[in-house]
């Protein structure tokens, strides 16, 4: 375990290197200006020239990055072109209201995924079988600005359920992570469908169904927590994928989070955000596989012995 947790942390160093190094490259070969947007369209050229300079964009590709990762190891995210403010501190002032939706849609398709899965193996080939495939594929396959919309429109303006947006009370991630909940559902059901098809085929499941066990208590007991393996893995991927805003849904419903920060400086070409938002994903995927590798043993003591 010791070996297997330093070869990750050693794996997370090259990896968070590569994701800066090429999303570094990416944003050098805008065609953007960051000086031309803080300076204004009308400024003069010697304007725009001494932001450049100042911000040190008039230095080499090679000298910029190094200049970013000598920070980067100090802890320094470096500051906002357009806000003024430490990349950090912005960051840090809006991971709450991420995290929060990041857990909640989480347990909305987590929850989702594992009860129609299951159903769905239990009654595979049958009408109910093809009715959660079916719905699942829908799910996966809708934009999210489309179920977003849709999920405003019925609950929030035509019912008055829910607030149309904000951040703050419990009403108000109820349909932000529905919406996430409903989309990711669909992977996961197909997923858990698939391994408990193969684990209700396996050698156990017949002994004890030989044994007389109800159906009930060999699926939950026995079939199910020999299936969730996929799924933890796939909850690592989600963390990242979370934390990186889900910027449409973030615009839709006005939620306050990184995403939206991410579009914010995306519109004004604020490359420090950028970079750190970029970062601050791909260090949220890289921590959420570590766990379930961590996990993933402990569930299954089988993984020990790879």
């Amino acid at each position: 375990m010791a070996m297997l947790f330093l070869r990750r942390v050693v794996q997370m160093a090259l990896i968070l290197l590569g994701v800066a190094a090429i999303t570094f490259v990416l944003l050098y070969a805008l065609p953007a200006d960051p000086a031309r947007m803080i300076a204004g369209r009308s400024a003069t050229a010697q304007t725009v020239a001494n932001i450049r300079r100042e911000l040190g964009l008039d230095q080499s590709l090679p000298v910029q990055f190094w200049s970013y990762l000598s920070n980067l190891l100090q802890g320094n995210l470096g500051r906002s072109y357009a806000q003024k403010t430490e990349v950090a501190t912005l960051i840090m002032a809006r991971l709450p209201a991420t995290l929060t939706l990041m857990f909640s849609g989480i347990v909305v398709e987590v929850v989702l995924g594992l009860t129609l899965g299951t159903i769905a193996a239990v009654r595979r080939g049958g009408f109910v079988d093809r009715l959660v495939m079916m719905a699942s594929f829908v799910g996966v396959s809708a934009p999210q600005f489309v179920v977003a919309l849709l999920l405003l429109y019925v609950f929030a303006a035509t019912l008055g359920w829910f607030p149309m947006s904000g951040y703050g009370t419990f009403s108000h991630v109820v349909l932000p992570a529905a919406t996430l909940g409903v989309l990711g559902a669909g992977w996961y059901a197909r997923m858990v469908r698939s391994a408990m098809i193969d684990v209700l085929n396996q050698d156990y499941v017949r002994t004890a169904r030989a044994k007389g066990l109800s159906s009930r208590r060999i699926t939950l007991r026995h079939a199910l927590p020999n299936a969730v393996l996929p799924v933890i893995a796939m909850i690592g991927i989600d963390i990242g994928q979370f934390m990186g805003g889900v910027v449409v849904v973030e615009a839709v419903y006005g939620w306050p989070g990184i995403g939206q920060l991410a579009w914010q400086a995306i519109q004004q070409v604020d490359i420090p955000i950028i970079m750190g938002v970029t970062l601050t994903s791909a260090l949220a995927i890289i921590l959420g596989n570590l766990v379930a590798d961590l996990i993933a043993p402990v569930i299954d003591p089988r993984i020990r012995n790879r």
